[in-house]
């Protein structure tokens, strides 16, 4: 009896889908990149479930496929899980690397690697970051609108930005054309914005030029500028039950 108790046990065990925060790998080209992959904790009660693919700022920069859950969406995730019904996917660049070229495509790569492994709906999609990921948010999803249901970027930028070396335009050519470019490829996708007014590491225009394009051209934009808030915008972004909301309603047709 007991041999038959620790059997089922065993049993039940192995089908129990791991949980939580979830060490993976890829390889890109010749690199080999860790990533963590959030797991709700009632993922078996479902038959499918949005994504997010979240991109971090220059300060979790590294190789240990960790510290990129400690700032942003990961610390909401843990004080509250119930906020974030959803599978995340935390990639993580390598330090003086930004979420341009390979990086960029690790994102996506290990974004939809988490697609086959688990249970995701692809029409509930989602793409978000933080200050350089920010920019990150505006360069993948110019390069991959198709994946995405809603994109978020949080106190990012479009254009160069000088003081951050190796910055590169989200869109290739000249100045004249970037913001139209962004709104032709963009321009069907819904945003919501998020910066804060006194935000003294990224200028707030970095979002308020986009914002303001994308609206006057008709696009399903939102813009929050976080009053009184400097860079440090994502936690109350994060924690809006406003923006959650909205976020979880959008679906890709």
């Amino acid at each position: 009896m007991l041999h038959c108790l620790l059997v089922v046990t065993a049993l039940l065990s192995a089908q129990r889908p791991e949980t939580g925060f979830l060490d993976r790998t890829i390889t890109v080209g010749s690199g080999r990149y860790h990533y963590q992959v959030y797991i709700p904790a009632d993922y078996a009660s479902k038959a499918s479930w949005p994504a997010i693919l979240f991109l971090h700022g220059a300060g979790e920069r590294g190789d240990d496929g960790l510290v990129q859950t400690n700032v942003g969406l990961g610390p909401a995730i843990r004080q509250n899980p119930s906020r974030y019904p959803a599978i995340v996917v935390f990639p993580q660049v390598p330090r003086d690397s930004q979420w341009v070229g390979t990086p960029g495509d690790m994102a996506v790569a290990a974004l939809q690697q988490t697609m086959r492994e688990f249970h995701v709906d692809p029409s509930r999609v989602y793409l978000t970051g933080l200050s350089m990921g920010g920019h990150g948010t505006w360069y993948v999803a110019y390069r991959h609108p198709e994946l995405f249901a809603a994109i978020v970027p949080i106190c990012g930028w479009v254009r160069e930005f000088p003081q951050f070396r190796g910055s590169v335009p989200v869109v290739p050519g000249d100045s004249a054309s970037i913001m139209p470019n962004l709104v032709q490829r963009l321009g069907k996708l819904p945003i919501w914005i998020f910066h804060g007014e006194v935000d003294q590491v990224v200028n707030v225009n970095g979002s308020r030029e986009p914002a303001a394009t994308l609206k006057a051209a008709g696009a399903d934009v939102h813009y929050t500028e976080l009053l009184g808030l400097n860079h440090n915008a994502w936690d109350a972004a994060y924690a809006s039950e406003e923006f959650r909301n909205w976020l979880f309603a959008q679906q890709r047709h």
